[in-house]
């Protein structure tokens, strides 16, 4: 701030929301950059596999199997390390997918009927048939539970990998993928809540029904303390967690209820800093910069109550989700021994050969019969700037199915080797589906812009 006193007189000064998004906006692009959040997710996942395939890997399931234990009257948790991530810091993680559903609902590719159509068919078909595919290897035995694994679409490595495809790719494709993304999370959602729940605790659910309508009361209320909602919040997890039902869908129902509606109207905003530039502007003549800072940030202030509570939260939450809750879920849940015989077990096996064809099969022909079946029907309609080979390297990328995949598989089984050999599936056909459909995206997206040129 110290340089405002630098600015040229015969220059006109720029208004306080141009120095203050100057400084800020590069910061908020980097943090929000799925390649960014993609990669660093990667990185956990990679320093799993190495830290319990090296010499110290009996330290990786003692440091996870930790301990912690504390009651506070109101609160009490009693969890190894690996289950507060799972059930804990994950609730946060669907708190943000709870927000993003929600926001594309309210203003965003899901907000009408005819944006909606399209990427909802698509991942109606990219669920169900991936689904069946599985099914088809598991009909019966302990591994029917998982046909929920080859569901999930892991939205970060997915336009990650878009992202990298480059300038070629049309932006409704990256709109549809989003559009894909977000109802596949909701699908992932309810089948997490109706078909991975064993037993009801119906007190504890009372319970933790009763704090969700204290928090909607609050917001009603008009309530805008950020600390107080968080023990509110952390009080519902408890209590959904003990009533039996997955308590990261604590995370959702709450996202569900925030406000969108920004404290001040557009207009209002305007008239507030027509004002403020004009103090501005006098401040900067007389050299007053102690003046001009406090008027930025008075308009960084205001800037801020533009936007609602809905969008705010999601900005605040995505970095912490992004950098530390899914690398640390990463880290916590992608350790896999690879041996020559958890190898020998994973080719064998109906679970693994399941969640691959699932995954890199189911995804195609669901992603792609039925976004074709939607456009035959007349209730989609593809953008003039995507042809079907573009949706062919969507489908594949959909396959990318990581970190809710591994989620589920972790709900879904009891037995150890089972998990292994589900994630082993995850990573492959992730493996697989990444490369392929970036290959076919690079291929298709030149081709068709010099044709249609």
């Amino acid at each position: 701030m110290a340089k405002l006193q630098a600015v040229k007189a015969p220059e006109p000064p720029k208004s306080p929301a141009y120095l203050v998004n100057a400084v800020r906006k590069p910061i908020q692009d980097f943090i929000h950059t799925q390649q960014i959040g993609a990669i660093i997710l990667l990185l956990g996942a990679v320093a799993a596999l190495g830290w319990v395939n090296s010499p110290w890997a009996h330290t990786y399931e003692d440091f996870w199997h930790t301990h912690i234990a504390f009651d506070i009257h109101i609160f009490g948790i009693s969890e190894d390390l690996k289950h507060l991530v799972n059930d804990g810091l994950m609730a946060v993680f669907f708190f943000l997918v709870g927000l993003e559903i929600r926001r594309e609902l309210r203003h965003g590719e899901l907000s009408t009927f005819r944006k909606a159509a399209l990427p909802a068919f698509a991942a109606i078909g990219g669920m169900v048939v991936p689904a069946a595919v599985y099914l088809l290897f598991n009909r019966s035995g302990d591994g029917a539970i998982g046909w929920g694994i080859p569901m999930a679409t892991d939205i970060a490595f997915a336009l990650g990998v878009l992202a990298l495809v480059g300038k070629h790719i049309p932006a409704e494709l990256r709109v549809f993928l989003l559009g894909l993304a977000v109802v596949d999370d909701l699908g992932a959602i309810a089948v997490i809540a109706t078909f991975y729940t064993d037993t009801i605790d119906w007190l504890h659910l009372g319970l933790a029904v009763g704090m969700f309508v204290v928090i909607w009361g609050c917001i009603r209320l008009g309530i805008r303390s950020l600390g107080f909602y968080i023990i509110l919040f952390v009080l519902m997890w408890q209590y959904l967690l003990e009533s039996g039902i997955h308590a990261t869908l604590a995370g959702v129902a709450v996202a569900a209820i925030v406000p969108d509606q920004p404290d001040l109207e557009r207009k209002d905003y305007r008239k507030a800093v027509e004002l403020l530039l004009h103090d501005f502007e006098l401040a900067l003549e007389r050299g007053d910069t102690e003046k001009a800072e406090a008027i930025t940030q008075q308009v960084e202030k205001l800037s801020r109550g533009t936007e609602g509570p809905l969008v705010r939260l999601e900005h605040m939450v995505h970095p912490w989700v992004s950098f530390l809750i899914l690398p640390l879920f990463a880290l916590a849940n992608a350790g896999i021994v690879f041996t020559s015989d958890t190898l020998f077990e994973a080719v064998n096996s109906h679970v693994t050969i399941g969640v691959v064809s699932g995954l890199l099969v189911g995804k195609v022909i669901g992603i792609l019969g039925f976004s074709w079946l939607a456009v035959r029907l007349g209730l989609g309609q593809l953008p003039s700037t995507v042809h079907w080979g573009h949706v062919l390297g969507v489908a594949l990328l959909a396959g990318i199915g990581f970190t809710v995949a591994i989620f589920v598989s972790g709900i879904a089984f009891d037995n150890h080797a089972l998990i292994d050999q589900s994630k082993i599936g995850i990573f492959g056909a992730s493996l697989v589906a990444g490369v392929v459909g970036y290959l076919i995206l690079r291929f298709v997206s030149p081709r068709w812009s010099k044709q249609r040129a």
